[in-house]
């Protein structure tokens, strides 16, 4: 039985796009020559991770010659986010509130983003509150 085909990223697809998103559209050879050295991909992992890319949604190509020429059809804050709430769905049970615990409970987390984050938070419940009032 083939794996359940997905729609998150894997690490080097995830690759593949910061370099589309960054560059716009890109040859497969453009792509191998972007990575970085210490990261290289050989040009046939580049192309079926490219053409995976593409039946997942995430790029598109043209035909320029000989070459096909592919560009995101996603944004990175779109992905972020389709991301995000894969995360959500799998590990949280759709709860924000549970999420957000989970990040809060990290050892590693500044007094700053604490307080980057409450701001937010007031801002958003503030602004929930005002739709509230202009819904009646």
């Amino acid at each position: 039985m083939p794996p359940k085909k997905s729609n998150t990223l894997t690490e080097a697809e995830l690759r593949l796009m910061k370099i589309l998103w960054r560059r716009g559209e890109s040859a497969v050879t453009d792509l191998v020559a972007a990575l970085p050295a210490d990261e290289p991909l050989a040009y046939n992992s580049v192309l079926t991770t490219i053409r995976i890319l593409e039946q997942k949604g995430y790029v598109e190509h043209r035909q320029e010659g000989r070459a096909f020429v592919y560009r995101p059809t996603v944004g990175e804050y779109e992905a972020g986010r389709s991301e995000v709430r894969s995360v959500l769905s799998r590990f949280f049970s759709n709860s924000r509130e549970q999420l957000v615990l989970s990040l809060l409970g990290d050892e590693e987390i500044r007094p700053e983003e604490l307080e980057r984050l409450k701001e937010l938070i007031r801002n958003a419940a503030s602004g929930a509150n005002e739709e509230k009032g202009s819904e009646g």
